[in-house]
């Protein structure tokens, strides 16, 4: 894929002529489209014109000006991981959550750092007195490394969506597709990412009910590439399986996990393309729904998906929100991975702790946890558990021969890909000076909304 604006923009800024510019334009079209060269070389022009055209440093107008720049951190984001699940990534995360407040306040927010959000009904003006329903909701972006694969990354993307609106005690009851393809996609890719979609619905029986399709970046990108997400809404009654009300005590309960999207893509990358049918269940899904009818279900605290950052990862994240700590025994999560999943890691040299492995945790009252490893198996989940909540703000993990260790998320999550190997999961010698810059270009963009309601309030009362 290729960007042409930002390529052209890029250019400019090192102060290529615009003969030099138009050639590498009319190379990248000519690399991508069947299409000769004087057609190729009037689009490199209209596109020249219009980067120059809407080039902001020309503006004289300070609001204007204000209005379309952007508070640059000067750090990328692939310098700082964000999107590779690991610290760095959590720290521009919980900056996020903070531009996501507004004064009405839902009842799971962002800032919870949850699986999901929820409002609830009674909270607004359409249905008073409903206090005990809930709608919860997602949005979950695809794996992008599996944009040549449609089907599979339409199908892990929508499992893992209903994933997250279950784990918070919810019945998904509405599943919305945003799809984006760069010009050159065959729009048959299109219909497999939806048939991947589609099935899950049909497995889950949650309806798909709206969704948008776009092309990426219109005229000025090109390539194939499929980008996009999935989100949904499921409604939850009486209580809401958040992780805040995880308490000192609890036993954690794991069932099996064989991966989702990135196992996928490191099957499919490291040429071992049979582990990806491993993938392709709906057990995570199936054992929620089978907890969720049970009269036990006020004594479950919380559920989560081992996700982000794979277990090492989510266990922080969750420890920070439930300020609590855990110990975890490593040979009984090893027990529940996938074999054959496991075996692929192992071989290709990645941390298991460190990847998404589509497994539930449970947090419990130590009363119900052997009833709920015998429920699931009688559905043949496999479900053990692997450790309890205590008060040590840690991550313990207790190996073989019970050596115990204090673990934490790395910088980015276990590289399962070539290239992520080559990239690295080490903490980059400047993080400190980094977050610095970022926090800094956050509390400029919280300035510069409060500006723009300022001036859209003034605005309205004005004209009122």
């Amino acid at each position: 894929m290729s960007d042409l604006e930002g390529l052209t923009r890029r250019l400019l800024i090192q102060n290529k002529t615009d003969e030099e510019i138009l050639k590498r334009l009319v190379q990248e079209y000519m690399d991508f489209k069947d299409i000769d060269k004087e057609l190729a070389y009037t689009f490199a022009n209209a596109i020249l014109t219009e980067c120059k055209r809407s080039d902001i440093s020309k503006v004289s107008e300070p609001f204007i000006k204000d209005l379309l720049g952007i508070n640059k951190a000067n750090v990328t984001v692939g310098k700082q991981g964000v999107g590779c699940r690991g610290v760095g990534d959590f720290f521009v995360h919980k900056l996020i959550t903070e531009l996501s407040e507004t004064k009405k306040q839902p009842f799971l927010s962002p800032t919870s750092l949850d699986d999901a959000g929820a409002v609830k009904l009674s909270d607004e003006h359409i249905l008073n007195g409903t206090n005990d329903i809930l709608i919860v909701s997602k949005m979950e972006g695809i794996h992008s490394r599996l944009s040549d694969f449609p089907f599979v990354c339409g199908f892990h993307v929508t499992r893992a969506c209903l994933r997250d609106l279950y784990v918070k005690g919810a019945e998904p009851i509405s599943i919305m597709i945003d799809i984006h393809l760069a010009d050159d996609a065959d729009v048959g890719k299109l219909f497999d990412f939806m048939a991947g979609v589609s099935t899950v619905a049909e497995l889950s029986k949650v309806p798909i009910t709206a969704g948008s399709t776009l092309r990426i970046g219109g005229d000025m990108v090109i390539g194939n590439r499929l980008v996009g997400g999935i989100s949904a809404v499921g409604v939850a009654q009486n209580k809401l399986l958040a992780r805040r009300n995880i308490q000192v005590g609890d036993k954690i309960l794991m069932t099996e996990g064989a991966g989702g999207g990135t196992i996928t893509t490191t099957a499919i990358y490291s040429g071992n393309h049979n582990v990806v049918n491993e993938t392709m269940n709906i057990k995570f899904l199936e054992a929620c729904n089978v907890l969720l009818k049970k009269d036990y279900l006020n004594e479950i605290r919380a559920m989560c998906d081992v996700t982000n950052g794979g277990l090492r990862g989510d266990l922080y994240e969750i420890n920070y929100e439930a300020k609590s700590g855990v110990t975890i025994y490593e040979q009984s999560v090893r027990e529940l991975v996938n074999p054959v999943v496991l075996e692929l890691l192992e071989k290709v040299g990645v941390d298991y702790l460190g990847v998404s492995l589509d497994a539930l945790l449970i947090y419990c009252s130590d009363t119900i946890s052997e009833q709920i490893i015998s429920d699931l198996a009688s559905k043949n989940i496999k479900c053990s558990e692997i450790g309890y909540v205590d008060n040590s703000n840690q991550v313990n993990m207790i190996y073989e021969g019970e050596e115990k260790k204090s673990i934490l998320p790395k910088f980015r999550e276990s590289a399962y890909t070539k290239i992520k190997q080559e990239i690295g999961e080490e903490t980059p010698e400047l993080k400190l000076e980094m977050e610095i810059k970022i926090e800094k270009a956050a509390t400029e963009a919280l300035k510069k909304r409060q500006k723009i309601i300022d001036h859209i309030r003034k605005q309205s009362f004005l004209n009122a």
